[in-house]
């Protein structure tokens, strides 16, 4: 999950063609490969611009370049220099409170999930993300006592399919990032929405890091990757790359979030359950810095490297 800060995008000389040769993955029988992707700290005017910070970075997914609501020419650009370059737009951000105790807030974020989603559809994205949303009147993502009711399960329900009949898309899906204290939760709670939502374009976002609720799923967390994408795996549209420590100095367990390589996520089940999917980007989130982006990259792609896995 995060808000991002989006260039404004010039329209002048946005039509033209653009194809910067990227290193090559190999795609044979032999080596799997991810497409590994994070945000663009590199300011970026056009397409052309886009695609060459793109290349530097050496990704091959990326998150949607334009804010939702852009003039359409100016969509349609961008995403015929990601078709030309070979880049997958993983999703488009529509951060907001769906469920919010305030109507006001409410409505406008479900307007905010319909304009991005429509968006998402424009520039061929996987997917447009938001969370379940959280019945907390302080935090818009914050946890509640009415968060994982039943009630709040059908008000979610409800909303998506506006959220999904509002656009109709055919290419891309409405997705759900899971969280610890709102539905989806969990791999079973995502098969439920799933299931009750009943739209073929409702997808999933998988987030192996943000359903690590317990000891018990911590020190057994390449078992709980495995299981999500047996259960999940068709579904999943886009993922986020982080990782997660537990502190051992204290006797309630608190679990705390960190840079991929300094917790104990299991990346190679991570990536091998990842990479038998195609053309599934892993986003990497959540870091500072263009220096921690890049630290973060070069331990999963070691991580792949060491596994046979191009990144």
């Amino acid at each position: 999950m995060k808000r991002r800060r989006f260039n404004q995008l010039a329209s002048a000389g946005i039509g033209t063609s653009i194809s910067i040769p990227f290193y090559s993955i190999s795609k044979n029988n032999n080596q799997n490969y991810v497409r590994l992707g994070g945000p663009v700290f590199e300011k970026y005017n056009d397409p052309a611009e886009w695609i060459s910070a793109l290349k530097r970075l050496k990704y091959r997914a990326a998150y949607c370049p334009v804010e939702a609501g852009t003039d359409e020419n100016i969509i349609k650009a961008y995403e015929k220099a990601a078709i030309d370059n070979d880049i997958v737009i993983s999703e488009v951000g529509a951060w907001s409170n769906t469920i919010s105790l305030d109507e006001k807030e409410r409505k406008d974020a479900v307007d905010k999930c319909i304009i991005s989603l429509e968006t998402a559809e424009l520039i061929g994205a996987n997917c447009c993300v938001n969370i379940g949303g959280s019945r907390n009147p302080e935090y818009w993502a914050g946890p509640h006592e009415d968060n994982l009711t039943e009630d709040t399960f059908d008000l979610i329900v409800e909303t998506t399919r506006k959220i999904i009949d509002s656009v109709n898309p055919s290419r891309t899906y409405f997705a759900l990032e899971p969280m610890p204290w709102s539905y989806p939760d969990s791999p079973d709670n995502y098969l439920r929405l799933l299931k009750a939502i009943d739209r073929t374009q409702f997808g999933v976002h998988f987030d192996p890091v943000n359903m690590v609720v317990s000891p018990q799923i911590y020190f057994k967390n390449g078992a709980f990757i495995r299981d999500c994408f047996k259960k999940l795996g068709s579904n999943i549209r886009s993922c986020h790359a982080k990782d997660i420590t537990l502190r051992e100095d204290n006797y309630i367990p608190q679990l705390d979030e960190c840079k991929p390589g300094f917790g104990k996520l299991d990346y190679i089940t991570f990536l091998t359950e990842l990479a038998r999917l195609k053309d599934i980007p892993l986003m990497m989130e959540h870091l500072i810095t263009a220096e921690e982006y890049a630290s973060a990259a070069d331990y999963i792609r070691s991580v792949g490297k060491q596994n046979k896995i191009s990144i």
